[in-house]
């Protein structure tokens, strides 16, 4: 009895026939039917853009040649974009834009010119630490022959001066002998912060021509200073011929190079000298390793302070001692009242 079956469809979609009333075995046969796909031809795009704004038509019409929709692959132009084309219209082909208003020629200030005239022997070292000429820059000579005070040790010095004098703002109005002036930064501040005249003791008449004198013309106190060629122990030995009738100063600064001068001899001159009055302040500055009196003449010793290899010390009246013991008590009285609130 011959039995025939229907084809049987794999979920493959596989065909597969058999024959049941052969009786010699045969392997079931079979055929592959796939489904047909559609498949679209792969397209690669490359164009370059115009400046007449037709390449995005013709990019459309050449996706929708292939099957495909022009509005998923082609993008307007960016805000920026059109922006740099709306003004490239603007300007037109060929035309230059208009340049920008000129900008005035820089010019250097009269202190860096004087330093370029001057072959490069001099440098920016020193500035006015406060008064009217404050932040203003002064030149100095290269080398350590001209060596001017430290801005720390003139600022602390000053800070002293104005304390003891009762005018911690300023300095009281008075008369300031600079001596070993050198760059003038000494008088300089002392003229910025209060003084009424200095007087600048130099030996070095290239150092007055090119550093001293600038520095005054540049800060603007070229009109109450006086300015002395000489060596300090002429000045000190013929003060009279040099200063005047009216000999004594309110503030005396000495600032020597500390390995051509003797601070025993020089304080013995300064001490008996009469530059000096009961009311002057001197300012010493003296290396380290060198021992300085407690008193010169009338005056007495403020104080003595360090910084690193140099040493300040500072003379004057007995009442400004008194002063800044009064100050130094309440200023304690003060910080212990803070720490008990």
């Amino acid at each position: 009895m011959a039995v025939s079956s229907s084809p049987i469809v794999s979920p493959l979609l596989i065909n597969i026939s058999t024959n049941l009333s052969s009786s010699s075995p045969e392997l079931p046969r079979f055929s592959i039917f796939l489904k047909p796909t559609i498949r679209k031809p792969a397209v690669v795009i490359s164009f370059c853009k115009s400046r007449d704004g037709l390449a995005n038509e013709e990019k459309k019409l050449l996706l929708e040649r292939y099957g495909y929709d022009a509005n998923e692959f082609v993008s307007e132009l960016s805000p920026k974009t059109s922006r740099r084309r709306k003004e490239f219209q603007k300007i037109g082909k060929g035309k230059q834009v208009s340049p920008e208003d000129p900008k005035p020629p820089r010019t250097t200030h009269k202190l860096l010119q004087s330093k370029r005239r001057i072959c490069g022997n001099l440098k920016i070292l020193d500035s006015v630490l406060g008064g009217k000429a404050r932040r203003k820059k002064l030149l100095s000579a290269k080398g350590m022959d001209v060596r001017p005070m430290m801005e720390v040790v003139k600022g602390a010095a000053f800070d002293i001066l104005q304390v003891a004098g009762g005018c911690p703002a300023s300095l009281r109005p008075g008369r300031w002998l600079d001596l070993y002036s050198g760059t003038g930064s000494v008088g300089i501040e002392a003229l910025s912060r209060g003084c009424s005249e200095v007087h600048f003791v130099e030996m070095d008449p290239w150092v007055v021509s090119n550093v001293l004198r600038p520095n005054l013309e540049w800060t603007g106190f070229l009109d109450v200073s006086v300015i002395h060629t000489v060596r300090v122990e002429n000045l000190l030995e013929r003060a009279v011929q040099f200063v005047g009738k009216d000999q004594s100063f309110d503030y005396i600064s000495v600032t020597p190079p500390y390995t051509k001068v003797d601070y025993r001899v020089l304080m013995d001159q300064i001490s008996s000298s009469a530059l000096v009055g009961e009311d002057t302040f001197i300012v010493v500055e003296y290396p380290l390793r060198t021992d300085m009196l407690d008193s010169c003449g009338c005056l007495v010793k403020i104080t003595d302070r360090r910084f690193g290899r140099t040493h300040l010390a500072i003379y004057g009246p007995k009442w400004a001692l008194k002063r800044r013991k009064s100050e130094k008590s309440l200023q304690t009285v003060a910080e212990k009242i803070q720490m008990e609130g």
